[in-house]
Formats: structure tokens, C-alpha cells, sequence
């Protein structure tokens, strides 16, 4: 909904958005565009590869907050990635050890945090703690890790560097200080 509003393609600028529901009153806040994952390996010649979108996602209802990671997976037409809602199916690999995402159902909205990228892709909202968004904006490492169709993982990489953006992110947020 929010950057869904406000955005086109994913791009590079990950300035932080924030806009308010007109049916519900929440705010959302979230960066301008999500963060791009590029998928690292294991693509024949020929194929195009995966590609992941993260982004987080703050609800503010009326002084109540809540925090959430939006995942978006654009196919490609080798590596099929299985259902991201299931158990364990995605995980991030950070400098301190790896974050396994559990998938929420995210606060009815007039629409998504971020746009999708593709119409075939999957989309899932995942729980996001303060601690956990201030370990992912503090990680020089933040490698996605997506369950594979028929087994194995398929490991995406940031297509660049997340921790001015995640940083931004959490200080707008007041997350901390600066």
C-alpha cells in the first residue's frame, strides 16, 4: 500500500515512506523502494535467474507499533522456488548467525507495503521484532536463503550495500538514536 502507492520499480535511492491508510488510520511505514536480492548461483545458460525484494514495514496504529519484512520472489525460469509461506522456507544469513522467517497475516490495508514487482511472483509479510530489525540494519552480511522446488536452497545476494538504508530506516523509525 504504502510504497506500493509511491513506487514504480525497485531502485536505489531507500529513502523511508511513510503513508497513512485512508480506511483504516494506520501508518505505514516502509523505505521508498525494497531492497533487490540477486539470485547468486546455479542459473543454466540461457535462464533467467531469481530475483527477491525485502523490505520492512512499521504499522502505527494510533501509538501502537508493529513491525513486519515484506518478501517478494520474481520467479525465474530455472530454479523454482517452493511456497515462501511455509515453515522455514526462508531464512537471512546475518553476520551473528542466521534469521529464519515466520510468516504473519498482516494488518488488513487498502493494499501492500511495497508494489510487487511481477504478477506471477510470491509475496509474504514475515514477523520482524525491534531487536531483530536493529540485528538486520547492524549486519554487514544479509544474504536470503529461499527453500527450492524439489529440495535445496536457492541463496540470493543484495544486489548492493543495505546497511545505510537499513540504518536510515531504523532512525527514522526512532528505533535509535543518532
Amino acid at each position: 500500500m504504502a510504497a506500493g502507492l509511491a513506487l514504480g520499480c525497485a531502485g536505489q535511492s531507500q529513502k523511508t515512506v511513510e503513508v497513512l491508510d485512508p480506511r483504516t488510520g494506520v501508518t505505514v511505514g516502509v523505505l521508498d523502494d525494497p531492497i533487490e536480492f540477486v539470485q547468486l548461483s546455479g542459473v543454466a545458460f540461457g535462464k533467467r535467474s531469481n530475483f527477491a525484494y525485502l523490505g520492512p514495514v512499521e504499522w502505527n496504529r494510533m501509538g501502537s507499533y508493529s513491525y513486519g519484512l515484506w518478501v517478494h520472489i520474481a520467479p525465474g525460469n530455472d530454479v523454482q522456488p517452493a511456497d515462501i509461506r511455509a515453515p522455514a522456507a526462508l531464512s537471512l544469513l546475518l553476520d551473528d548467525g542466521p534469521m529464519v522467517l515466520t510468516p504473519i497475516d498482516p494488518p488488513a490495508l487498502v493494499g501492500d507495503a511495497y508494489r510487487p514487482v511481477v504478477s506471477w511472483g510470491q509475496t509474504a509479510y514475515f514477523a520482524l521484532t525491534v531487536p531483530g530489525l536493529k540485528r538486520l540494519a547492524a549486519s554487514r552480511r544479509l544474504d536470503l536463503q529461499c527453500r527450492a522446488v524439489g529440495g535445496g536452497d536457492i541463496a540470493m545476494l543484495p544486489s548492493h550495500d543495505t546497511r545505510a538504508a537499513l540504518d536510515r530506516y531504523v532512525r527514522a523509525r526512532g528505533l535509535i538514536g543518532d
